[in-house]
């Protein structure tokens, strides 16, 4: 997704509103940030409504509180208006995060590359990530839907962003 300001950074979701906190307009935070708090060291924030609507909100104030984020948001001051954010995803640019250490990689980065086996049979591209607690899995989308556990090195045996592609060690039967 590119921005609604219409500068055409790529923009990722690292959060989610839930709701009114207390009665000032503060709200519950769920945050895909890791650590959970730095989303708010990732501004400024695009708030998108379900509808797709997006505003761009500066100066957002994040702390932690007894049962996970609170964030204030300048313009929000009242438990209506705070309300009324619920289920509204944070969006930030790409370019508001820091590079990923050696090895690492962020999902949004993997999505769109294509997808090969050791034996060069092509898989189709990287359509998304999930995590299932154990770890994390590669969904793979080609003529048919593969999940491959993204697990270096024995299912991912390299990622090359230069050429855009991911190379595992899956059987193309499976």
């Amino acid at each position: 997704m590119t921005d609604a300001l219409g500068t055409g950074q790529r923009m990722i979701t690292v959060g989610r509103l839930h709701g009114a906190f207390g009665v000032r307009g503060e709200l519950k935070l769920e945050s895909f940030t890791v650590p959970a708090h730095a989303i708010g060291r990732y501004q400024p924030w695009q708030v998108r409504d379900a509808r797709g609507n997006t505003r761009s909100c500066d100066g957002v104030q994040v702390r932690v509180g007894g049962k996970g984020l609170i964030a204030t948001i300048p313009g929000i001051a009242d438990r209506d208006s705070a309300e009324a954010t619920k289920g509204q995803d944070v969006l930030v640019p790409r370019s508001a995060l820091p590079p990923p250490a050696p090895g690492e990689y962020y999902w949004v980065d993997l999505e769109g590359l294509r997808v090969v086996n050791i034996e060069g049979v092509a898989f189709g591209t990287v359509s998304h990530l999930f995590s299932t607690g154990a770890n994390d899995v590669l969904v793979a989308q080609g003529e048919r839907e593969r999940m491959i556990p993204f697990l270096t090195p024995d299912y991912v045996k390299s990622v090359d962003f230069d050429v855009g592609l991911v190379t595992v060690d899956w059987d193309a039967d499976f």
